[in-house]
């Protein structure tokens, strides 16, 4: 339909996209915080002494290589391309008044937009799932969250096909986007102007490596990239930080987190002082939130399937915290060396305004700035690796009815599927110069992100309904 029918099909998905932010926007706010809080609940329950898995089996992967996996699969290059542009806007548009300076609030609100809630999601799906597969020996499947009645129905099968469709329509969106970015972010660091040819050699380049990781599997594939990804970009981290004023970052770190902490409740339900307004919320939270939905089936099913070994919680509280303390810190350092920047300019033009080059300039103002820029690339692509072999080793287990350890015939074919969507999608975009397919495939998700978001709260429900008094 998005190919023989582009502009109508781009219109149609604009529309509805927006009506969904508008009409189910504050839904996916209380449904957020009520994630947190069932997620923190059963955490610090009885439950949480339950182990996915046999009772004396160690985790699967150490906590470094769990924690890399899941940070690379349910964040990846979106930090790299916001770490500079979404604290600088905040900064100079504050969400709502506070008796905070600018710069905290800008920090906190970035904070609320990629922490607990977006984790939250993530972690709903793997909670039960993850329970699903190791307590109750089912398969690796969406459908295994619902009663049993309702097993190998027509509505079990709708949902399994709706996670699907959802994860490969991110999936094309991802590596699109991704490699439209990284062109991007080439032709400001070598002032050229490289075209699609290069965005379709990204994408024939990201997808042949995420085939060979997700050939080699869990251990010898994704894990390893994982752990690359994660080691390089803390090694990005130190040097900025260190060559930045560390007094005042870690000022803002701690006072951020605190009002972070402090505001969570009433920002999670926009009421009062903190509510932002339709139009930010329309423009920002809601379509986060509706994002991290949408990739909420995939991510929190790969989490699961890595977490063998670990009690809930272990893994609930490792989702929450570890990730959502690495990226507000990770925001901290951009974010307050950002804004000291441009105290240091005087005035302030929109430099910073660009996801494509925000951070490339801001690496401008930094000694070796090419090879800041050079590592930058390399970790774009690298993260864009891991959230694809990630993404079609969660397909392959779809396809392969729920095998946990899915057969490579069902890793090639997805693999090979991803690949030549990919590049038609890009040249679609390349020929219709009017229209921002890639945006609106990536608008697609937010879509279907709304069934997911209804099945959610039904899906918890069963889960609690059978779940009572198991705590052993």
């Amino acid at each position: 339909m998005v190919f023989l029918f582009t502009e109508w099909s781009y219109q149609s998905i604009e529309v509805l996209s927006l009506w969904v932010r508008s009409h189910f926007g504050y839904f996916y706010l209380y449904l957020g915080l009520g994630c947190v809080l069932l997620l923190l609940g059963i955490a610090v329950s009885p439950w949480g002494k339950l182990k996915l898995g046999k009772p004396n089996e160690k985790p699967e992967h150490s906590l470094w290589a769990w924690a890399s996996m899941l940070y690379s699969t349910g964040m990846g290059a979106g930090i790299l391309l916001r770490a500079v542009q979404e604290p600088v806007f905040m900064q100079q548009n504050p969400p709502f008044g506070s008796n905070t300076t600018p710069e905290v609030l800008a920090l906190e609100f970035t904070f609320y937009q990629w922490g607990f809630t977006a984790w939250a999601f993530y972690g709903l799906f793997a909670l039960i799932i993850g329970h699903a597969l190791f307590a109750k020996h089912q398969k690796v499947l969406v459908s295994s969250s619902i009663p049993q009645k309702f097993k190998g129905t027509k509505r079990a099968n709708a949902v399994d096909i709706l996670a699907i469709i959802t994860t490969v329509f991110g999936l094309i969106a991802a590596i699109g986007l991704g490699t439209a970015q990284i062109t991007g972010g080439l032709n400001h660091v070598f002032q050229s102007e490289f075209g699609v040819t290069i965005t379709l050699l990204l994408a024939l380049l990201i997808s042949a490596i995420a085939f060979v990781s997700v050939w080699l599997g869990v251990d010898k594939g994704i894990k390893q990239i994982s752990k690359f990804n994660i080691l390089v970009t803390l090694l990005l981290l130190a040097f900025v930080f260190v060559n930045s004023n560390m007094g005042d970052i870690l000022l803002s770190f701690g006072k951020a987190s605190w009002h972070y902490l402090m505001d969570f409740v009433p920002m999670s339900i926009a009421v009062g002082r903190y509510d932002p307004g339709i139009d930010f919320l329309t423009d920002w939270t809601f379509y986060y939130w509706a994002f991290w939905l949408a990739w909420a089936p995939f991510t929190g099913i790969f989490i699961a399937r890595i977490s063998r070994g670990r009690t809930l919680r272990q893994m609930l509280l490792g989702v929450l915290i570890i990730p959502s303390l690495g990226t507000f810190f990770w925001f901290s350092v951009f974010g307050t060396s950002a804004f000291e920047i441009i105290e240091g300019w005087g005035s302030y033009h929109n430099e910073f305004g660009s996801v494509f080059s925000s951070i490339f300039i801001f690496f401008g103002e930094y000694p070796f700035s090419g090879l800041l820029n050079g590592i930058t690339i390399l970790l774009l692509v690298s993260f864009l690796v891991t959230s694809v072999d990630s993404a079609v080793f969660v397909l392959s287990m779809f396809t392969d009815k729920g095998n946990p350890d899915p057969q490579k015939k069902h890793r090639l074919i997805w693999s090979i599927f991803i690949l030549l969507a990919t590049l038609a999608l890009i040249l679609l975009g390349n020929a219709k110069l009017d229209i921002d397919v890639l945006t609106a495939v990536q608008k697609l998700l937010i879509i279907t992100s709304l069934p997911f978001a209804f099945f959610m709260v039904f899906m918890a429900a069963v889960f609690l309904s059978g779940f009572k008094g198991n705590t052993q």
